[in-house]
């Protein structure tokens, strides 16, 4: 007798078939759906698309992005102008690169007001000199150096005070191929007070224009330079006691200092007190080799209670996956890249600092109150989550940084149950589910033994229906489930969102299903038109916030 349910039926269909007219084929060839443009938006502003994904190059979904940027510019450009600025003061997003693309591309529009728009919201995304230069690069892909574009590079310089200037201009010099000196000469900004002429005369000519133009009888006078260049510019033929008085006096970084003073413990030690929180991730691994931070030592228990300081992490709008980084570099000994490199940088690692990086991590996420629902949170291992890069550094790749998202929940939760999960054939779990691993995941545990071990997991091709699959077949009440995954499901035999429609009823239980994209792709199981669906961006920072507030609701 033929069997005709398999090829046809209304309540499960095969991923590799449409179940419904508005889903699309997604890269892996299954079936999901589209993300609109706004929502497309905001994954490219916080995940970016460094390294690309298992099936799309970072080429191609650059690409694809920028069109999508392109065409929210085209719908609403004040808008678009409006969300790119929202997400990068807000510290929601890893880099901020992303952001300051989009307002490169929205600077160059064909229409003069998304221009202006974009042009006026310049130092609001571009805050310091590193990210004025990464603007510089990217905007002479979209226009020409016209008269607006020199007026909005002029108008950086002439909202800040002397003292801004001085410091922008000694702590970031030049990136990109541009300077300070190169943008000065383009843009012509007017001096608004003696100091900012003495300012700009310096940072064109140096302290020898500076000193010719006083000698010749001119309006510059060197004691109108900030102290702030004045010491750097002492500093730099300074001896070393000196010098430790210099850094003190003045807070002077560890950029301003001469590079043959970079190995010494005592220069190190002067610049611990004042270094921005930023700076102090990127530096413990040096501070370690140079000997200035040792177990027990005063120095490392300073670092370690600046690390887990909430108001410094909120001042310095310290993304999660920054302090994530740091923790994998730091507990490892060495630079991703040191390997390939000869004398490159490595150390011991001391317990106390990687104590509190693990638990800063968890301390960057905002301040969360509990739904007491009950979650299960479930990890896509499939071997397209295995490839790309969050935000560009290297190693975090989207399975293993969803172990960390992950933990941030269960960090908070006091009710969750976690899984592993990849294509039916591969791993056999609890209770005899194919595809389906247990993950026994403790909020007491290190976050890097959480990644070490999803990272060790088996791969598989992905189904993200397996979740509320085996949560059906084995009767786990659940309130919430959360699939952290890139959407590129395609191997099961029913799609996710029909799998979670017969969980509820077959449970009497109003599941909600959070799905946490993990990649800049245009692709959500989450149906659009079930209210008990969310899609949010993975490491957003706000992510676990509005996840509460969806499961709570």
């Amino acid at each position: 007798m033929a069997n005709y349910i398999q090829h046809f039926a209304a309540l499960f269909t095969r991923q590799k078939d449409k179940a419904r007219p508005d889903q699309v084929e997604n890269d892996a060839g299954g079936f999901v759906f589209e993300l609109d443009d706004w929502a497309r938006l905001d994954r490219w502003l916080v995940l970016g698309c460094e390294g690309g994904t298992y099936y799309a190059t970072e080429r191609a979904l650059t690409q694809d992005n920028a069109r999508v940027l392109g065409r929210c510019l085209d719908a609403d450009g004040e808008r678009t102008v409006r969300r790119i600025v929202e997400i990068s003061r807000s510290g929601r997003a890893p880099k901020n690169e992303p952001a300051i693309f989009a307002l490169a591309m929205a600077a160059g529009h064909a229409r003069p007001e998304v221009r202006k728009s974009a042009l006026v919201a310049l130092p609001e995304v571009c805050r310091t000199g590193t990210d004025l230069f990464h603007f510089a690069r990217a905007v002479e892909g979209f226009r020409r150096w016209g008269r607006g574009l020199r007026s909005a590079i002029g108008a950086w310089y002439q909202g800040k005070s002397a003292d801004e200037v001085a410091y922008q201009a000694v702590k970031y010099r030049q990136r990109d191929g541009w300077s300070h000196k190169d943008l000065l000469r383009l843009s012509h900004p007017t001096p608004v007070t003696d100091e900012h002429g003495a300012m700009y005369r310096w940072i064109v000519g140096g302290m020898g224009a500076v000193k010719n133009e006083a000698a010749k009888g001119g309006a510059l006078d060197p004691e109108k330079l900030p102290a702030l260049v004045r010491a750097f510019e002492e500093a730099k033929d300074a001896p070393r006691e000196r010098l430790v008085t210099l850094v003190r006096e003045h807070r002077l970084t560890h950029e301003m200092v001469p590079t043959e003073w970079k190995n010494d413990p005592a220069v190190w030690e002067a610049l611990l007190p004042h270094m921005p929180q930023t700076a102090l991730l990127r530096n413990l691994g040096k501070m370690t080799a140079v000997g200035l931070l040792a177990p027990m030592s005063a120095a490392a228990r300073l670092v370690a209670t600046r690390l887990t300081d909430v108001e410094r992490l909120r001042r310095a709008r310290m993304h999660p996956v920054s302090v994530l980084s740091a923790l994998r570099v730091y507990a490892q000994g060495r630079g991703e890249r040191a390997q390939k490199r000869e004398n490159a940088l490595t150390w011991e690692p001391v317990r106390e600092i990687v104590d509190a990086l693990d638990e800063a991590f968890y301390l960057a996420f905002r301040s969360i109150e509990p739904t007491g629902k009950k979650h299960l949170l479930a990890l896509d291992v499939s071997g397209s989550m295995d490839s790309g890069a969050i935000a560009g550094i290297p190693g975090l790749t989207p399975r293993v940084a969803s172990a960390a998202m992950a933990m941030a929940t269960a960090r908070i939760e006091p009710s969750f149950g976690t899984l592993a999960f990849a294509s039916a054939g591969g791993a056999f779990g609890p209770r005899g589910v194919s595809g389906v691993m247990s993950l026994p995941l403790s909020p007491k545990q290190r976050l890097d033994d959480v990644l070490g071990m999803v990272n060790g997991l088996p791969f598989g091709g992905t189904d993200c229906a397996l979740p509320m699959i085996w949560a059906q077949k084995n009767k786990v009440e659940v309130d919430t489930f959360v699939v952290y995954t890139d959407s590129e499901t395609w191997a099961g035999e029913i799609h996710p969102f029909q799998a979670l429609r017969n969980y509820r009823q077959a449970m009497g239980r109003p599941a909600k299903l959070v799905v946490v994209g993990m990649t800049s792709t245009g692709f959500t199981i989450a149906d659009p038109q079930d209210p008990g669906m969310l899609d949010v961006v993975g490491f957003d920072a706000a992510a676990p916030q509005v996840m509460a507030d969806f499961s709570r609701a």
